[in-house]
């Protein structure tokens, strides 16, 4: 009876312990701000915004059962390439002229990619560091260098973020572009985060699904998206979303992490049809793809907004899913072909320019 009472007195402590150093913990600066009362006002009359979190709409069908998953792949599945990936180095010299005209990618890895349109530059989800995770050295691991070293990044006009996770959103990627006078346009509740990373709020632009903003001529949109989100807890408590970015003369579509629904036609209906799609390919699951799409499902979507060139994104850089490092895009370019889709599939840091002839190399397909 006494080693039973000492177990408990025990097990007691220790679970107090582990409260008490998990709210130190989520107190850290990494896992982001807070909603003050302004911010949550704005927050909770979203049409998103549902018992005091963000929901999908419609609502989220599946859950993501990690063990299904599993289940769902053989053993043995390739998790990162079994050769160096060929990484086109940049450097900032090549961005030191005047932007030109038109409209040109450079995909840096992940969700990761520097455009050039109609005279400014944006930025998708910049992430630099080396694992995807809130302390590095822990967690998934980068399979290749970024082309260029956050510290030689040259001026970027603006970047947008699709939701907190963080894989998408890099407290010191965030702080660097801050510092050089980078507008930032984000979800709605993203905000806090960068506010408490001492981002300057005239170049924070908090957005709800559908709201506009403009930047040297260039309209931002933000459109709806399927996903989930949470600094701390997968708890939604921010917004996630898409980003649609049309200059006088060019325009491109950025899907953040997304599952296949009606929003990427709605979005057509609404903003027209885009140059080119940026959209996610990698990381799904069977019981994910309600906000996790598959590669065929990104084929649809292409398709569904008017895209005339399809950049695959999310995939290569971390593992994050159970499947092969390179089954998405493999399948991807398969059903690409099927489909007739003009689809580009370059290293990271090879540039795409529309307009001009881009060779597919298909370097993943290297043993």
């Amino acid at each position: 009876m006494k080693s039973l009472k000492r177990l408990l007195i025990w097990a007691t402590g220790a679970i107090a312990a582990f409260g008490v150093a998990a709210i130190f913990i989520f107190r850290m600066p990494i896992f982001g701000g807070s909603f003050e009362e302004a911010r949550w006002e704005r927050m909770r009359h979203s049409p998103q915004f549902h018992e005091n979190r963000f929901e999908n709409t419609p609502p989220q069908k599946s859950e993501m059962e990690f063990l299904k998953t599993l289940q769902d792949y053989s053993k043995g599945q390739v998790r990162k390439p079994q050769f160096v990936v060929p990484v086109v180095k940049l450097t900032t010299s090549q961005f030191a002229e005047e932007i030109e005209p038109g409209l040109r990618a450079y995909w840096f890895g992940h969700s990761t990619t520097l455009i050039e349109i109609d005279g400014i530059r944006v930025m998708t989800d910049p992430v630099f560091s080396e694992y995807a995770s809130p302390f590095q050295g822990v967690g998934p691991k980068r399979l290749h260098p970024v082309p260029l070293a956050l510290e030689q990044m040259p001026r970027v006009d603006a970047v947008v973020i699709s939701h907190d996770h963080f894989d998408h959103l890099d407290m010191e990627a965030t702080k660097h572009f801050a510092a050089r006078g980078t507008h930032f346009y984000v979800p709605l509740g993203v905000g806090a985060h960068l506010a408490r990373w001492s981002v300057p709020a005239q170049q924070i632009h908090e957005m709800d699904w559908w709201d506009s903003a403009e930047i040297k001529g260039v309209q931002v949109n933000c459109t709806p998206a399927r996903h989930y989100s949470g600094r701390k807890r997968m708890d939604n408590s921010t917004l996630w979303s898409a980003w649609l970015v049309r200059g006088p003369h060019s325009s491109f579509y950025f899907s953040g992490d997304t599952g296949y629904s009606h929003h990427f036609s709605e979005t057509r209906k609404r903003l027209g049809a885009v140059d080119l799609s940026v959209l996610k390919v990698g990381a799904y699951g069977s019981t994910w793809l309600d906000i996790q799409m598959d590669p065929e499902s990104a084929i649809r979507a292409h398709q569904d907004l008017g895209g005339k060139v399809f950049l695959p994104v999310h995939w290569a850089t971390f593992n994050l899913s159970y499947h092969a490092w390179d089954e998405p895009i493999v399948r991807t370019v398969a059903a690409a072909r099927k489909a007739g889709v003009q689809i580009v599939t370059p290293a990271p840091g090879e540039k795409v320019e529309l307009g001009k002839p881009f060779v597919n190399r298909e370097w993943f397909l290297q043993h």
